[in-house]
């Protein structure tokens, strides 16, 4: 199988969608960097602000992720773990944040499934998604207004900055999931690559990786492995 064609830039390309198989009956949708958005125009407000540096973090978190090279001195240290961070998180909601600019969605699936059966995969997950985001906003809002108590420690307001990072978040999740949920059109691509990959994750670890590997070479998808990782790794508590 070839690997997709990045479609051209516009709101009206497709998002380029992947149906990754995690396990028996587990399924976890997926999509790498695309950038085919247009840069968002100059706004006013206090909250379109907030979002427009949130934006330009997420961009240059996400230029940063292929950037191996270990900074020199302790400030830029400790930028470069922080922004790590944020790359961690731009890649648990990239799709979410994707679909809010998008109409229309491509999506490859195993193809020892029958699209219905994909769609309902997909819709499950963007409702749960949408419940998930919203109680969460509402819990880091408080916290957000709660941090205004350290308004009077000296420097940054670091407890601020990460409750608002994380209501900006949860508020394009929750658009992307409706997006996707009720507006985006999709389609179907059926691929035996996804197929494969399901019994390549039940592999022992040494062997995964390697079938991993090649799979997503095939597909052309320069993250799987990295996505599929994370995803395997158990988890204490729900992802917020």
């Amino acid at each position: 199988m070839d690997p997709v064609s990045p479609p051209a830039p516009g709101r009206d390309a497709p998002l380029l969608v992947f149906l990754v198989p995690l396990g028996p009956g587990r399924h976890e949708a997926y999509c790498e960097p695309q950038h085919t958005g247009p840069e968002e125009a100059p706004v006013r407000g206090w909250f379109a602000g907030l979002r427009q540096r949130f934006s330009a973090m997420l961009k240059a978190a996400e230029e940063g992720e292929d950037d191996g090279a270990e900074p020199a001195g302790l400030f830029a240290r400790v930028q470069a773990r922080m922004m790590a961070w944020v790359a961690e998180r731009v890649a648990e909601q990239r799709l979410l944040w994707n679909l809010r600019s998008h109409d229309a969605a491509l999506l490859t699936h195993p193809d020892d499934l029958p699209f219905d059966a994909v769609m309902e995969i997909v819709q499950q997950s963007l409702r749960a998604d949408y419940r998930r985001h919203a109680r969460w906003l509402v819990v880091d809002t408080l916290l957000f207004i709660a941090s205004g108590v350290f308004f009077f420690v000296p420097g940054p307001n670091l407890v601020a900055y990460y409750f608002a990072f994380r209501v900006v978040g949860h508020w394009l999740s929750m658009r992307g999931a409706a997006q996707g949920r009720d507006r985006t059109a999709w389609s179907g691509r059926p691929s035996p690559a996804l197929t494969a990959l399901r019994a390549a994750v039940a592999r022992p670890p040494h062997e995964r990786d390697r079938a991993v590997e090649a799979i997503a070479q095939e597909l052309g998808l320069q993250r799987l492995g990295t996505f599929i990782d994370r995803m395997l790794v158990p988890k204490a508590t729900p992802s917020a």
